[in-house]
């Protein structure tokens, strides 16, 4: 069963068990689907689907960073939930070890030994760990790495 098809169910499902928080945060990511899907007129594949949530998560994060700034604990609370909603459909982060010796590997591959090549290394690390850690967790381990 393909992502999409998992997210429609889910938002039946909490339909059924009138769970009316999940149900708008699963309806907002379906209607995300099909307005990229109308625009760019192609049918999302579950790549696409992961690159979309993701970018969700990371919108509900800046959101996160901006109302606490403002003291509004209350919108805080409201975005935590929906990056709850969206996680069990995102693969599995990887841990700081884990994250650490693939990018040893990657550097090791490349022949990367200083700062100056952190490009090249960025290169393959966002290709070949696109969806198991965020790019920014990758480029803060990068330069641990490179220093």
């Amino acid at each position: 069963m393909r992502l999409r098809e998992i997210i429609n169910q889910d938002v039946k499902n909490a339909m059924k068990a009138k769970e009316t928080k999940k149900r708008d945060a699963l309806r907002l990511l379906t209607s995300t689907f099909k307005q990229i899907e109308v625009d760019e007129r192609k049918e999302l594949s579950d790549g696409d689907v992961i690159k979309i949530i993701q970018k969700q998560v990371k919108s509900r994060n800046d959101s996160i960073t901006q109302y606490k700034a403002a003291n509004r604990d209350d919108l805080v609370q409201i975005e935590v939930d929906e990056i709850a909603f969206y996680m069990p459909y995102l693969p599995a982060q990887m841990s700081d070890n884990e994250l650490s010796l693939a990018l040893q590997e990657i550097i090791t591959r490349v022949q990367a030994s200083s700062m100056k090549e952190m490009g090249k290394v960025m290169a393959v690390a966002s290709k070949d760990l696109a969806g198991k850690a965020d790019g920014k967790r990758i480029n803060e381990c990068v330069k641990k790495l490179l220093a």
